[in-house]
């Protein structure tokens, strides 16, 4: 097995076991080790925190109750402006006309003027450092010509990404009704930012800039107080209490917390602060795998090739308590008998990763190569090979 230089020690102890039938195993907290202890509690009405490499949720409250997000919408509204950017139909340079809709806008502002023209540029740097409502709505209806049918290009982004508990009406985060969202969906378009737009992400990181002979500085007061904090993003509305959600990265480790509905500015950077020192202190985060690289090499019958690797159509990152990478456990599950015919990215089997007995994660093997029919006289002498093998099986169990 060919395993990243970190995990190389795995491939002493996997065990491979072919099944015809795939099981599917039971996942329980493995979190609940002897030395971790529980997630702690912090001033907020839901909360969640995850590695953003494995996705794996290491603490959460009412990670799934609907809230509102205030001004954590920006996210999504520089997330759509992001695939515009991508696509080319959108451009840093363009010239944004300031209507007044946008000019009076009440809540937080970026102090932008009617009738004047702003860059793309400006204002992301207004929507994401100082969360102005102003810039916002000046950047939908650039796009979209409404921020009513801007909303609808978020929400159809949103169902894409799987934020399946949330609804956009505005661009803004401004209260409206059916307005909505949940922590955990705010941990998925966090990831999605980090992910999909990195150049755009870095914004996140930056403390102030100005404009207009206005000197602005970002509202996410972590980027003061830890180092390894670059974003993301600041809400707060009567409603929806202080909210934030953050990401930072410590050595080769980056985890995403959402805090929803704290009592204050403080208070909304405290829990953040505890959650993400709770992460780092407690929990590793391992590349056990990389995409496209062979897992395991398996025979092949009746087939011009007589073997083919099996692997993932990603990497494959685990995150574990520390100090437990040596008790965990590879399997891999797939038919007996392979045989020819195999096309390149066909799915094979299984891989099971557990940490002592208890399953992590699973993620389905690809072929990665072709492997085609061989001749006739190649299919025959493994077809007298394996009936051999079967004759002799069958004798075993008969005396067993």
């Amino acid at each position: 097995m060919k395993l990243i230089k970190s995990t190389k020690w795995l491939s002493k102890c996997i065990a491979f076991v072919c099944l015809l039938n795939l099981t599917t195993l039971t996942h329980a907290n493995i979190f609940n080790a002897p030395h971790v202890p529980k997630s702690p509690n912090v001033n907020a009405d839901s909360y969640i925190l995850i590695d953003y490499d494995s996705g794996q949720i290491i603490a959460e409250h009412n990670a799934d109750k609907v809230v509102e997000p205030a001004s954590l919408t920006k996210m999504m509204s520089i997330y759509v402006a992001d695939i515009l950017l991508a696509n080319g139909t959108l451009n840093m340079d363009d010239e944004v006309l300031v209507s007044e809709k946008a000019w009076q806008t009440q809540g937080s502002k970026m102090f932008i003027e009617v009738n004047t023209r702003v860059s793309v540029k400006d204002l992301f740097k207004g929507i994401i450092i100082q969360s102005g409502n102003d810039a916002t709505i000046a950047l939908a209806e650039h796009i979209a010509g409404s921020e009513s049918a801007f909303a609808q290009m978020m929400n159809i982004e949103a169902k894409k990404l799987g934020m399946t508990q949330s609804n956009f009406v505005n661009s803004t985060g401004l209260p409206s009704e059916n307005h909505y969202t949940t922590a955990r969906d705010m941990a998925i378009l966090g990831a999605a930012l980090i992910r999909d737009f990195p150049e755009s992400y870095d914004m996140y990181a930056i403390r102030s800039f100005q404009y207009n002979d206005i000197n602005q500085f970002n509202r996410n007061r972590l980027l003061w107080q830890d180092n390894s904090v670059d974003g993301i993003k600041t809400g707060h509305t009567t409603a929806a209490g202080y909210c934030l959600v953050a990401s930072a990265k410590r050595d080769d480790m980056r985890l995403i917390a959402v805090v929803m509905g704290s009592d204050d500015d403080s208070g909304r950077i405290t829990a953040t602060q505890t959650l993400l020192n709770y992460g780092f202190r407690f929990f590793e985060t391992h590349k056990m795998y990389i995409k496209n690289e062979a897992v395991k090499e398996e025979r092949v019958w009746m087939g011009q090739e007589s073997t083919i690797p099996l692997g993932l159509d990603e990497d494959l990152y685990i995150t574990i308590p520390q100090g437990s990478l040596s008790q965990l456990n590879a399997q891999i599950i797939h038919p007996k008998t392979l045989k020819a015919p195999i096309q390149k990215h066909e799915k094979i089997g299984e891989l099971k990763i557990s940490l002592n007995n208890v399953n992590i994660t699973d993620k389905t093997l690809y072929s990665l190569n072709s492997v085609e029919k061989a001749n006739a006289w190649g299919r025959f002498k493994d077809y007298m090979h394996l009936k051999v093998q079967s004759w002799f099986s069958s004798e075993s169990n008969a005396e067993n």
